[in-house]
């Protein structure tokens, strides 16, 4: 009589997640993103549940703890932003169209509110994070180099030039709301696009800024 081999129940164990489960974690995390934005990395996790239409069970079955949630929106929104320049580029092969795609994208996903939320309280080394943000890095450095080297960004601007004006241009001025500023924040981006055309009308005191400098600790 032949053996019959029956597969353990850990055999069995399907590791694709439900489709139903891939959407609570979508809407989890899109809830955190506005609720984080809105009020800063502190608030409940109980209030995210009830903003996402979940259960608290399903917030830590999914995100054990509260970095785990605030690492996964940063990784999410930079990589959202990172496709959207991405997207640009292969769809016309314009660099500098791919590069107005990023800063406006990043404004819409509110990147220069979140990104400060990795503070020395989270692990800045953790892998997902790190990955997340050599390939925005990466993505923004070459479409910047491609768009200069086909004339049409000026030399003298770097990665880390782009980045802190992005992050102050989408950020709320003191005293004012979010939802007003929102009016502002795409026409004062593309005023900021345009400065960065070439030719350059002026000289720019200093040197370009690179992503190294933003991260060299102050004197």
């Amino acid at each position: 009589m032949t053996a019959t081999t029956t597969a353990n129940p850990a055999q069995r164990k399907v590791t694709r997640p439900r489709a139903d489960a891939l959407r609570n974690r979508e809407r989890i995390v899109t809830a955190a993103r506005e609720m984080f934005t809105e009020h800063g990395p502190y608030v409940p996790l109980d209030d995210i549940a009830r903003r996402a239409g979940v259960g608290n069970a399903t917030v830590y079955r999914n995100f054990p703890d509260r970095d785990a949630l605030v690492r996964e929106v940063v990784c999410s929104v930079m990589d959202r932003t990172s496709e959207a320049a991405e997207q640009a580029l292969a769809q016309s092969g314009d660099a500098f169209e791919a590069l107005e795609r990023f800063v406006h994208t990043a404004a819409d996903e509110r990147i220069s509110a979140l990104c400060p939320m990795v503070s020395s309280t989270f692990d800045q080394n953790h892998p997902d994070l790190e990955a997340a943000r050599e390939r925005l890095e990466r993505t923004v450095e070459e479409f910047m180099d491609r768009a200069k080297e086909a004339g049409q960004l000026r030399p003298d601007v770097g990665v880390g030039d782009l980045m802190v004006v992005v992050a102050q241009l989408s950020r709320p001025p003191a005293g004012t709301d979010c939802l007003v500023n929102d009016r502002f924040v795409h026409r004062h981006l593309q005023l900021f696009l345009d400065g960065l055309r070439a030719p350059a009308r002026s000289v720019l005191p200093g040197t370009a800024v690179t992503v190294e400098d933003l991260r060299r600790p102050c004197d």
